[in-house]
């Protein structure tokens, strides 16, 4: 995902202002991260980012969050026609199946690799601790997305964004595209939905990948209120949103 940081030890979420891409350690180039698509289109690509982590699960089940799939957000993407790319941690999928096959079934949108359950690829990250087998992570996960949709697109997102050689090197062994982004939405930190637009809007232009959160915990909502208010934003601008495939030429 674009980065959702669960603080060190407990994994709990740590409040922390917006933060830009974070930075890679250097990696042979034809490994590097896709951040956009073509420029010279007036296609847009919004990801969204379906995180989970066993912290998250225990808050689940503690009743502190009452879900972690915002089914708000989805049905506002219906309502708007605005096609999306989900990506989904392992974790997510199997807490969320119906949802996550209703997104995979739907025309409107395509899912995507987010690592099983959140953990980071490489350390420091935001606090995330670091999983013991990224290979492992990567198969677990398409394994599930492969139920979901066999032809879903091979894409991969690192957990908190962090990545370096050795990751990258790990992605490309699975067959798996490595993505990034160029705008983040700050949805993660944000107090409210106007900041989440102003930040998205401010930074978009054609081939812009767009990182947010499915995510519903506490606060709720910010991201799905925004929503509206970024689709109208990118009409404006003459940008139209596609899904990931779409903007890169995949599909």
């Amino acid at each position: 995902m674009a980065p959702r940081p669960m603080a060190a030890g407990a994994g709990r979420e740590t409040a922390r202002p917006a933060e830009p891409s974070p930075r890679p350690s250097p990696a042979a180039s034809s490994l590097d991260p896709v951040r956009h698509g073509p420029r010279k289109t007036a296609m847009v690509a919004l990801t969204f980012d379906a995180d989970m982590t066993s912290y998250m699960e225990g808050q689940l089940d503690r009743g502190e969050v009452d879900s972690y799939a915002n089914p708000r957000l989805i049905a506002e993407l219906r309502r708007l026609k605005v096609p999306a790319t989900f990506f989904m941690t392992g974790l997510w999928i199997e807490r969320y199946p119906r949802v996550a096959a209703g997104l995979a079934a739907d025309p409107l949108f395509e899912v995507a690799d987010h690592s099983y359950d959140h953990k980071a690829f490489t350390t420091p990250c935001y606090g995330l601790g670091r999983t013991d087998d990224m290979r492992r992570s990567l198969r677990r996960t398409e394994a599930l997305l492969d139920r979901l949709d066999p032809r879903h697109p091979r894409f991969f997102r690192f957990p908190g964004g962090c990545f370096d050689r050795a990751a990258l090197k790990a992605v490309a062994a699975e067959g798996l595209t490595p993505v990034q982004w160029d705008v983040i939405s700050g949805d993660a930190f944000a107090t409210s939905a106007d900041a989440i637009v102003r930040q998205t809007l401010a930074g978009v232009r054609g081939g812009s990948v767009v990182a947010l959160h499915l995510g519903g915990g506490k606060p709720s909502g910010l991201t799905d209120d925004a929503l509206p208010a970024i689709v109208r934003g990118l009409g404006e601008r003459k940008l139209r949103p596609v899904t990931l495939s779409t903007l890169l030429g995949r599909r």
